[in-house]
């Protein structure tokens, strides 16, 4: 299995597994989705996908821990930080084949950082 992520191929079976994980999650894809275009921040997502927010919190550590979410922040007048949320991927494809899992990752070109 051969995983392209951001221009690299990723060899790690534990790194192959967590984004199929991720690719099973209904929120974690919701999330991807809802980013892909327009930053957005936690409560919006979690506005937006119908998700608790301390869920929709948990999912975008773990997406940008994985490296599929990029986050940027400002602080507000009110000295309150403000963080927003943007997808680092387009699309993520997999494909089953001769006993071989491949998944192809395409980098979202619309990143602003």
């Amino acid at each position: 299995m051969q995983v392209l992520l951001q221009g690299k191929l990723v060899q790690e079976p534990s790194t192959k597994d967590a984004y199929l994980e991720i690719l099973a999650d209904k929120y974690s894809r919701c999330i991807l989705e809802a980013t892909m275009e327009l930053p957005k921040s936690a409560i919006d997502l979690s506005n937006e996908c119908g998700i608790p927010i301390s869920t929709a919190y948990r999912r975008v550590q773990l997406l940008h821990g994985h490296k599929l979410l990029g986050i940027s922040g400002s602080i507000n007048q009110d000295g309150k930080k403000y963080f927003l949320y943007k997808s680092r991927v387009k699309s993520i494809m997999t494909c089953f084949k001769n006993g071989s899992l491949e998944v192809e990752i395409v980098p979202n070109s619309d990143l602003e950082n």
